[in-house]
């Protein structure tokens, strides 16, 4: 690419040449793919499947309520509500409506798209209720009184920004937002915390705390455990550089000195502190409990609460008022382990309920700031590729498991099994991945790749009834890779693939890629790629680095310019995973495989499904936009359909995800249902 880029001008969002532009293309990908005869019905499959009223509404419990944000056919945008225990056993519960979407987007003329709510504790029955413009990371925050339904006149309300709130106490809040020139930093998201009153301007609040103009971001939030009351702040340096600070109603910030790695939570008298990197003699990955107090006063005494091995890593932990729930990994299928203090110390590990194997188990919910037995609540989720998903109820301290919800099966299982196999690297790691298909097939088939690789993230086994109704049902076998860059072997895995080490993530994709064309699942020609976000990173340097694995690819609201993500939008924040293109070297080695830097002609290449939308502010549209142009310039088969609205999730309600879902899967199974040659 020339150092003066031709399609610059496709980064102007709303510009009136851009959005022409991106109308011409949606009309040629719509026009293509919703004329095949499958398109329909593969739509109204997945909108089935999107609005079953059988799924499980998941909740969250705040006093004697449970909690739910629910979509459905009659509610579009959905609707906040709530109800009981003893009514959510019940096979048909009673809920109450807190909030009506679609009733306040029709009323307003706005179409407003939940972004959720913090319910205050100890107080009146009041919320605070963010709400996004069609899907945007952007939102509007409005304060709710519960018992009516509607919001307080003169209450808490803060207009459109990245805003973060978080309750002291029914007339104090904590708010970082944009109050004008210098609240920001230069990721876009609020620089300065505010202590703000009720009835008075939150640019009049005091200013508790500030960052600077390079950190991503800061927040602060109220720790309300009872007996234990307390006011924290964070400065976000980088994505993986953080400060962490108690904060006194008067003096100064007082620093938690741990690394800037580590991940600190506070759990009453216990600081908790996962290690990113080795720290005290312990290895990364580790998690450890100290006294907060004795810790502050310069103590460093700790017992060691989980230690890695090379299989099993800590996935994430979560607390009761009481206890610890781990979630561990073994070759990314998880465990629950309850942890237990002893009376005369140490701690006492027992399984949180049986998870079968090649499963993934989520804890859900707890409520560890409650007053009653359910302080010691846990609610979790187990599930599987083939097996739809099961809510779980335990009382920590107490016998038995109850079975709350189970998922109904929304797609047929008949002959299909899941398999793990390992695949050997360029540079010999061994790369696991999932593969969920035929038990029987005779020959290679019609196979979808999908990766991520990136943020330490972890794919595990989970059931999507869209995959299943849009791809399995049909024939097609379905792949996970569990590539470096990921979470699933801890700390040291995403390491791997840090800044200029990120070449291992693709290296062990392409591996994953060969691997199922050597053990005679798939072939290159029927073998497709897709990812999001980070993964659409992945799937482009695949499509032009290694177009001969491929038959097809898809990328959704990818990152695409890896020159000048950094100028765009959220993209500032990213320059720890990445690297930062200002830098010379690291401008190098993000040049070597940024995807719009190096498309070419004479080399082949796969056709190509762009996915975006206009009102995605975390990845800016211009990456597909621009990558689109360069390929039509280039004369290389790609199609785009750029979403109005949705955010970064491409879909704003059930309709346009099913729209956006059938136009993936009409597009993946035109092109690998059958035989095809893949470039040279």
């Amino acid at each position: 690419m020339p150092e003066q880029d031709p399609y610059a001008w496709l980064e102007d969002v709303d510009s009136e040449a851009a959005l022409a532009w991106v109308g011409e293309r949606n009309a040629e990908t719509v026009d293509a793919l919703t004329a095949d005869p499958a398109f329909e019905g593969l739509r109204d499959a997945v909108r089935e499947v999107l609005d079953d009223t059988a799924r499980i509404p998941y909740v969250v419990r705040r006093g004697p309520h449970l909690y739910n944000f629910w979509r459905d056919h009659d509610h579009p945008l959905g609707v906040w509500r709530r109800t009981t225990l003893d009514e959510y056993r019940s096979p048909a519960p009673r809920w109450e409506t807190l909030l009506d979407v679609d009733a306040l987007a029709a009323a307003e003329g706005v179409r407003w798209v939940w972004a959720g709510a913090t319910v205050l504790r100890g107080g009146p029955p009041r919320a605070l209720v963010e709400l996004s413009r069609d899907g945007a990371d952007a939102t509007v925050v409005r304060e709710l009184d519960l018992d009516r339904g509607a919001f307080v006149e003169g209450g808490f309300r803060l207009p459109e920004a990245k805003n973060a709130v978080d309750w002291i106490d029914e007339d104090h809040v904590f708010v970082a937002t944009d109050t004008g020139p210098g609240s920001l930093t230069d990721s876009g998201y609020p620089r300065t915390v505010r202590r703000w009153r009720r009835g008075t301007r939150v640019g009049d609040a005091p200013v508790v705390f500030a960052g600077a103009a390079d950190d991503v971001s800061v927040g602060a939030w109220h720790d309300p455990a009872p007996g234990f009351e307390r006011d924290l702040v964070v400065r976000h340096r980088d994505f993986w550089h953080s400060e962490f600070f108690l904060l006194p109603e008067d003096g100064e910030p007082v620093r938690i000195e741990v690394p800037a790695d580590c991940e600190p939570q506070l759990h009453r008298e216990r600081l908790l502190v996962r290690v990113r990197s080795p720290w005290l003699g312990q290895p990364a990955g580790s998690l450890l409990a100290f006294p907060l107090d004795a810790f502050l006063a310069g103590e460093r005494a700790y017992e060691v609460l989980f230690t890695p091995d090379e299989r099993t890593v800590l996935e994430e932990f979560t607390t009761t008022r009481s206890r610890l729930v781990l979630t561990t990994l073994t070759d990314a299928s998880t465990q629950l382990h309850l942890l237990s203090p002893e009376p005369g110390g140490g701690w006492s590990r027992s399984p949180l309920g049986e998870v079968p194997p090649l499963a993934t188990a989520t804890v859900t919910a707890t409520s560890p700031y409650e007053d009653d037995e359910t302080a010691e609540e846990v609610l979790f989720d187990v599930g599987g590729f083939l097996r739809p998903s099961a809510l779980r109820r335990v009382v920590a301290g107490r016998p038995g498991v109850e079975t709350l919800r189970r998922a109904p099966a929304r797609f047929r299982t008949e002959g299909l099994c899941v398999r793990q196999h390992f695949a050997r690297s360029a540079d010999g790691t061994r790369v696991p991945y999932f593969v969920v298909g035929p038990e029987d097939r005779e020959g290679p088939g019609p196979t979808l790749l999908y990766g991520y690789g990136g943020f330490e993230i972890s794919l595990t086994p989970l059931y999507s009834a869209v995959t299943g109704r849009s791809w399995l049902e049909r024939g097609g076998t379905y792949a996970v890779a569990n590539i470096r860059g990921g979470g699933e072997y801890g700390p040291a895995w995403h390491r791997a693939a840090l800044g200029a080490r990120r070449e291992a993530a693709f290296d062990d994709f392409a591996a994953v890629a060969q691997d199922l064309v050597a053990r005679g699942i798939t072939t290159p020609g029927r073998l497709g790629a897709s990812g999001g976000s980070n993964g659409g990173l992945l799937t482009g340097v695949m499509l032009t680095r290694r177009p001969e694995l491929f038959g097809a690819v898809v990328s959704e609201a990818p990152l695409l310019d890896m020159v000048r993500y950094h100028r765009l939008l959220a993209g500032a924040s990213w320059t720890a995973e990445y690297g930062d293109p200002e830098v010379p070297e690291e401008r190098a080695h993000l040049l070597r495989w940024s995807p719009y830097h190096n498309l070419r002609t004479g080399h082949g290449s796969p056709p190509l499904l762009l996915t975006t939308s206009t009102r995605d502010d975390r990845v800016h549209p211009g990456h597909a936009r621009k990558m689109a142009a360069r390929m039509r310039e280039l004369g290389l088969p790609c199609e785009y359909f750029e979403n109005t609205g949705g955010g970064h999730s491409g879909a704003s309600d059930h309709g346009d995800a099913a729209f956006l879902e059938a136009l993936v899967h009409t597009f993946l199974w035109r092109e690998l249902g059958e035989e095809r040659r893949v470039p040279e």
